[in-house]
This record gives C-alpha cells, sequence and structure tokens, in this order.
C-alpha cells in the first residue's frame, strides 16, 4: 500500500499580503522556510518526497527533505496548484471590488480552471506516486486547492486548511481512500484565500 501525506507548503509572500496565488510563483517568507523546518520535526518516518513544480512547494520540501536526509524530491507536474484565472495576484477585497458578491455566491472569473481538470490531473498524479512507491510512505508538497480537490474526488467536505496541514491518502487494492487530516504546525496559519 501506499501511504501519501499530501500537505500544503509553508507560508508565501502573497500568503502573507493575502494574495491569491493560483500558478503564479512567490517565494516563501522567512517564516515559510522555518515552518518547513518544523514539520520536518513532524512529518515522522518517509520513503520519498515529492513536489508540486512550484516554488513555494518545491522549496518546503527540498527544507524538509534536507532536514530528513531523504532525497532527491521528485517534482510531479499534477500537483501543480489550480489556475485561478483572474483572479491570481489579487485580494479578497480586490476581487470584490471587480466582482461584487462572487466569492459568497461561488461564481468564478474567466481562466479558472475547473474542479474536474484539477481533480483529474491529480489523480493521476497520485497514480504516478503509487507506481513508484507502491509500497511506501511519500510525503507530496503540493497546494490547497490540490488537497480539496483529491478530498472532493472522495468525498471528503470541504473544509480551509493551513500551511503545513495535509490529509493522509492511501492506495490500496480498491484504490484510494482517506486518512485522517493532519497538521504538521504547532502555530497554525490560514492564508485569507479559498
Amino acid at each position: 500500500m501506499t501511504h501519501l501525506l499530501l500537505a500544503r507548503h509553508g507560508e508565501s509572500e502573497w500568503n502573507a499580503t493575502g494574495r491569491w496565488q493560483g500558478q503564479e510563483d512567490p517565494p516563501l517568507t522567512d517564516r515559510g522556510r522555518a515552518q518547513a523546518l518544523q514539520a520536518a520535526k513532524a512529518v515522522g518516518a518517509l520513503d520519498a518526497i515529492v513536489c508540486s513544480p512550484l516554488d513555494r512547494a518545491h522549496t518546503t520540501a527540498s527544507i524538509i527533505a534536507e532536514e530528513l536526509g531523504i532525497g532527491p524530491v521528485v517534482v510531479v507536474p499534477g500537483l501543480l496548484e489550480r489556475h485561478a484565472g483572474a483572479w491570481q495576484g489579487l485580494t479578497r477585497s480586490e476581487i470584490e471590488e471587480l466582482d461584487p458578491g462572487a466569492l459568497a455566491e461561488g461564481r468564478r472569473p474567466q481562466g479558472w480552471e475547473p474542479d474536474e481538470q484539477v481533480q483529474d490531473r491529480v489523480l493521476a498524479a497520485f497514480e504516478a506516486v503509487h507506481r513508484d512507491h507502491p509500497a511506501g510512505y511519500v510525503l507530496a508538497v503540493a497546494h490547497a486547492g490540490v488537497i480539496f480537490a483529491a478530498e472532493a474526488a472522495l468525498g471528503a467536505p470541504r473544509e480551509r486548511i493551513g500551511n503545513l496541514g495535509g490529509r493522509w491518502f492511501v492506495r490500496g487494492d480498491s484504490g484510494w481512500q482517506l486518512g485522517d487530516r493532519v497538521h504538521l504546525l504547532a502555530d497554525e496559519t490560514v492564508p485569507d484565500s479559498l
């Protein structure tokens, strides 16, 4: 069985300022780097670490890998965050100015990557990890949107998640199953985004 811990990256510069990132690529803050070091102490024994191609995830994964003496970190393109269309780089108040009520009513901007598309590529990425590690414990550092997509595909309700929060997923003979939600930090931070 593959045991996959899908975790959100450490705090990025745009998390700190409340900007929606999507597939934009702001780096980690100093706090985000410290969070990755703290998470390495809580993650437990691993056989491998994989990550999204975005810098905030790759840097988080690399810090954890170096601290644990595991490597190399393998980039899995399917773990890329959802494209948030015209909202990338905007704060919630800027989104409200552009399209009043959109957030509350669930409207999405042009260029927003559809849920089904995100779920399909994330589950395909899970299968790639499973093929490479059919019997192991793997940390996948990605993004909130990736975690939401995987959870939704397997029937979990949407629930906000902080930096370095995550969920275990287990792949056995009957496919992927939801495991527990976890948090790898003592002081959780939940950025102001979806």
